[in-house]
């Protein structure tokens, strides 16, 4: 079934565009069930904060559960904001304190751009956890994104995360250790997942704090892991969100803060990413660079057609389980094998 335009956010519109399934409000069928509703807590910077948008929406609207779906953006006021983004998010957020009164069936929360490593010391640090707190008694599952889950592995685990001499960037493979859990039914053993961070949580940490490791990279460790019940937090510390030229705009932004000198050294190949072609080209480019005043164009458009996306489709296939099971439990209201030792009292249902 598709997700729900319930309001004029301009997203709905150009994923429509893109062939996602996008049904206006005024079509939405009368249904026998219950629709559900999926906050997306976007805590991204101004220039990604409609990108990240885009990202998450297109991957709740391809997934395919039983109901219509609704997801509702929103943000912390304590994240500092431009005019523009200012605007579009007066204009097309929900606050969480409407969505704290209305209840939300599931939570998606994205990753942030910090100053240092500790997380504690950032402004939005305590809303954040307010929020992470809420979910945990409110929401039937909380779905994080590399800094998200930092913070819920620091302040429900105890698990702080570790800098890391150089930046984890690049897509790499990862193997299914758990396939048992339904969140990686019919998902390939072995999947790419991009990567984009200074620090780390370490497989040891993950299982130290108990949790569920799903999915891990003989490389990079630990991309996508659940709380002990299975369901209440999933975490991945990669990107599955990311778009085929997610990274690519990345390296761009690098270069150009070596060309502005912010950063002493030209950029490193981001990993498993770039074709011999496309690096041939980025180091022509640098060349060019050091032999000329004036910094030509950076080659974007010669490097895109050179970029394969190897990980959307297992992406869209666990975010497509994830809503699954969130219906599954929201409406049946009943306990799942996955969920064998999770306390009976205690049960993983939303708030309506």
């Amino acid at each position: 079934m598709p997700i729900v335009a319930h309001n004029d956010l301009p997203s709905f519109t150009r994923l429509s565009q893109e062939g996602v399934n996008v049904l206006p409000s005024n079509r939405a069928l009368a249904q026998t069930i219950r629709e559900l509703h999926i906050g997306l807590l976007n805590m991204m910077p101004d220039k990604a904060l409609q990108v990240t948008e885009r990202q998450f929406l297109r991957l709740v609207g391809e997934s395919n559960p039983i109901a219509q779906f609704y997801v509702h953006p929103f943000t912390l006021p304590e994240l500092t904001r431009g005019v523009e983004a200012q605007q579009h998010i007066n204009q097309h957020y929900d606050t969480f304190e409407a969505l704290r009164e209305q209840g939300l069936d599931g939570l998606i929360i994205t990753g942030a751009n910090v100053i240092g490593s500790e997380l504690a010391d950032q402004p939005f640090w305590r809303p954040l956890i307010g929020i992470i707190d809420w979910a945990a008694d409110n929401v039937t599952s909380t779905l994080c994104s590399c800094l998200a889950s930092h913070a819920v592995l620091q302040f429900r685990y105890g698990q702080k995360r570790q800098s890391q001499p150089q930046k984890t960037w690049g897509v790499f493979s990862h193997r299914v250790l758990d396939k048992q859990h339904p969140l990686v039914n019919d998902v390939n053993t072995c999947f790419d997942a991009p990567h984009s961070r200074w620090n780390a949580v370490t497989p040891a940490q993950f299982e130290q704090a108990g949790l569920r490791i799903l999915a891990q990279s003989e490389q990079v460790g630990v991309h996508l892991a659940t709380s002990p019940d299975g369901l209440r937090f999933i975490l991945a510390q990669g990107h599955p969100e990311y778009d085929t030229t997610s990274l690519l705009k990345e390296f761009k932004r690098e270069v150009t803060r070596f060309i502005a000198g912010e950063i002493d050294a030209f950029p490193p190949f981001v990993e498993h990413y770039f074709s011999s072609r496309s690096k041939a080209i980025i180091r022509e480019y640098q060349q060019y660079l050091q032999s000329n005043s004036k910094p030509p164009e950076f080659p974007e458009a010669l490097l895109i057609p050179e970029l394969d996306n190897t990980w959307h489709d297992t992406a869209k296939a666990i975010i497509s389980n994830w809503m699954g099971l969130i219906y599954q439990l929201t409406h049946d209201n009943r306990r799942l094998p996955f969920m064998d030792g999770v306390d009976p009292d205690n049960p993983l249902v939303g708030c309506y």
